[in-house]
């Protein structure tokens, strides 16, 4: 009796032994995952890891996934979203509805699927968003809410813009170009295109040379590929012209963005290819590299990739008296441009995929350190005329 007891137990302890070594096979791959999780967790809340991940390890990576992403002509990060979107809705029907597998076996299918992705997104680009803030990397002090020293800030502005207009509309000896003024701003052409694109990469590049005191890395790689947005008409839809692709390290401009946009648009999306997160950042860095240029198109471009974030805060800081008055100093084309602007991306605006796609990504900056979520993109106004205070 006691022989057959002990027989039976044994045969027991076997077969829990014989699960148990299969689980742990099958959590060999669960494991790595763990690990990974418990790495970028460290690097996002320990002090130092986030700017040792910049400076060091993103280098690395970056250089890896671009030169892998530069060998296809199409944007692999769209694709790769689209998928993994079609994917985590379409797994779960087809192995519960169709392969009759266990509900709570496929949805860890999905679950353990989003946290590679998860990882994979911040090991790729994301743990950008846990370096120190701009002020910081570059020793500026943020300036107080000053309103003197905005309008001082604005007026001269408005100066620069004006002038940098009138630069590009006329011809060295002070003669107007061929074209009428909003006509050429409003023209593609390919081959100032590729003019704006080497002046920014040049401009990268000098600011690489001391990129501690800029707070920027070192473009890794001198022949970066713009690509266009796979999905360029819903991305217009929801008011993008440019985003960073992250699992892949490239970039991508909207094939409907217009073309005296084009070159602060280029810069301000190769910001954020070098390592730049905030996206007020990357508007600060597009308009240096963009206003000291000696190509007139992109310093244009980069003058007025701010104007709407101006022109607000005048109104809103400065009252409608005085922001009649500014406006009123502007050029006309200026202001013409502006308003054929607006038409133009309200046109292709769809007021539910605008706000639904604002609510998310408003949400996604706040959960990656970015306090402010959208409204960063205006400060960089503050963090220009913290650098001039300089």
């Amino acid at each position: 009796m006691t022989s057959k007891k002990g027989k039976k137990k044994k045969k027991r302890e076997k077969k829990l032994k014989s699960k148990l070594k299969i689980k742990i096979r099958l959590n060999l791959r669960q494991r790595l995952l763990l690990l990974l999780l418990i790495a970028v967790t460290a690097f996002k809340l320990v002090p130092g890891m986030g700017m040792f991940y910049t400076r060091s390890i993103y280098p690395v990576v970056g250089t890896v996934l671009s030169h892998i992403s530069g060998l296809v002509p199409f944007a692999l990060g769209d694709i790769f979203i689209a998928g993994s979107i079609a994917w985590v809705i379409g797994y779960p029907v087809y192995a519960i509805g169709y392969k009759k597998t266990e509900t709570r076996r496929a949805l860890g299918h999905v679950g353990e699927y989003l946290l590679w992705v998860y990882v994979w997104f911040y090991a790729a680009w994301g743990l950008n968003y846990s370096q120190p803030n701009i002020y910081r990397r570059m020793h500026m002090r943020p300036v107080e809410v000053d309103k003197e020293a905005f309008r001082q800030f604005a007026y001269s502005y408005a100066d620069s813009l004006n002038a940098a207009f009138d630069r590009m509309v006329t011809t060295k000896d002070g003669k107007a170009k061929a074209h009428a003024a909003l006509e050429l701003l409003l023209k593609r052409c390919d081959k100032q295109q590729a003019k704006a694109e080497a002046a920014i990469e040049k401009g990268y590049e000098q600011m690489g040379q001391n990129a501690r005191a800029w707070g920027i890395n070192t473009p890794f790689n001198h022949n970066p590929k713009v690509k266009t947005m796979v999905f360029s008409r819903l991305s217009s839809m929801a008011g993008v012209t440019g985003s960073m692709g992250p699992f892949f390290c490239e970039f991508t401009l909207n094939a409907d963005l217009r073309p005296h946009a084009y070159p602060a648009t280029y810069a301000h999306e190769m910001a954020h290819l070098l390592g730049i997160s905030n996206e007020g950042e990357a508007n600060f860095y597009s308009y240096m590299v963009c206003t000291t240029s000696k190509d007139e198109a992109t310093r244009f471009s980069g003058y007025y990739h701010i104007f709407f974030h101006v022109i607000i805060n005048v109104r809103e800081l400065l009252g409608e008296k005085e922001f009649e008055r500014f406006v009123s100093g502007l050029r006309p084309e200026i202001m013409a441009l502006a308003r054929n602007d607006r038409e133009y991306w309200l046109a292709l605006r769809s007021p539910i995929i605008d706000k639904t796609q604002t609510f998310f990504y408003n949400l996604y900056l706040k959960g990656n350190n970015v306090e402010e979520g959208l409204k960063s993109y205006s400060a960089v106004i503050g963090m220009i005329m913290a650098w001039n205070r300089q």
